[in-house]
């Protein structure tokens, strides 16, 4: 969901084009956004599509959610906008009254709004409250897990969903510093993160930083937990011929992703189609333009017609 934007009318979603590309068609059709974020996919599938068309968007943050119906006020009743999160897809489309869709995408990780916003605590590169939280009102913060979580699992959280091979070292390091003071900002935790792990670490190709923090928002958000089965819950809602994209941010969504719509695709009673044999990457071009896209990765996949009972 990573997004450039300066302002309200500059919002450039990751990979807009491949998204309209698999998911526009010549006739009305039913959308599914369920990460609509800050609204960059919906507007541009609103834009391409038929007048007729409708998009749902989802989104578990509350000023997403707001942002999204400024921007896209002027569609009217082709937009429905629900604030929750996509592992209750089902029933929000239930609550809508639509039963199957035509369409469906998912647009993993934090948006640059978000990143940007000192007082959300995703970035280490600005100080700002630990919080990590998509929808702030409710759940554990960031602090709340760095501060009160025993070593181990905090050591177990940092690598498995940072991938840090120094998460040992670096849960260590947060233990002892928790004892004198609480660990309440995100410059505290960089701090840590830096004098934790070693001088050549500190300069390598990518932030010592990074992989703490998006283990941290991985597990206060509990992103990996309900992404196999929102993508399964989303194929049954698929209408035969619809199409579900994926587009995710590191490897461990990818993985899920593929392994979800491989195992869907598989065997006599596959409801799935690969449209996409390896992953979507962006153009240089949108990574010259959106640097925060590089990492991005889409996969496509088909709603294969429903087996005739004999």
């Amino acid at each position: 969901m990573v997004n450039s934007t300066d302002n309200e009318n500059l919002h450039v979603p990751v990979l807009g084009q491949e998204v309209c590309f698999w998911l526009v068609s010549d006739g009305p059709t039913t959308i599914l956004d369920c990460t609509v974020g800050y609204g960059g996919h919906a507007e541009m599938l609103l834009e391409s599509s038929h007048a007729k068309t409708t998009v749902i968007g989802l989104d578990q943050d509350p000023q997403a959610i707001d942002f999204s119906k400024r921007r896209l006020n002027r569609f009217g009743d082709r937009i429905v906008l629900r604030r929750g999160s996509y592992r209750d897809l089902k029933s929000h489309l239930a609550a809508t009254g639509i039963a199957t869709v035509d369409g469906v995408l998912f647009d993993f990780g934090v948006s640059s709004p978000q990143l940007d916003d000192p007082s959300r605590g995703f970035s280490f590169q600005r100080e700002g409250p630990l919080d990590m939280r998509m929808d702030q009102t409710i759940g554990n913060t960031a602090a709340d897990l760095v501060n009160h979580s025993p070593e181990h699992e905090l050591a177990d959280i940092i690598f498995q969903y940072g991938e840090e091979r120094y998460a040992r070292r670096i849960a260590r390091a947060i233990v002892q510093e928790r004892k004198r003071r609480p660990v309440e900002t995100t410059g505290a935790l960089v701090s840590i993160i830096v004098r934790s792990v070693p001088v050549s670490y500190r300069h390598g190709r990518i932030h010592c930083a990074t992989r703490t923090f998006q283990a941290l928002r991985i597990a206060v958000n509990h992103e990996l937990d309900f992404l196999e089965s929102s993508l399964r819950d989303a194929t049954e809602v698929l209408a035969s011929g619809g199409r579900i994209c994926a587009i995710s941010f590191h490897s461990l969504e990818d993985r899920i992703v593929k392994h979800t719509f491989r195992s869907l695709s598989q065997g006599p009673e596959a409801t799935l189609f690969m449209l996409t044999k390896k992953p979507v990457l962006p153009s240089q071009s949108e990574c010259e333009v959106n640097p925060r896209s590089r990492s991005a990765k889409l996969r496509v996949a088909e709603r294969q017609p429903k087996p005739e009972i004999l």
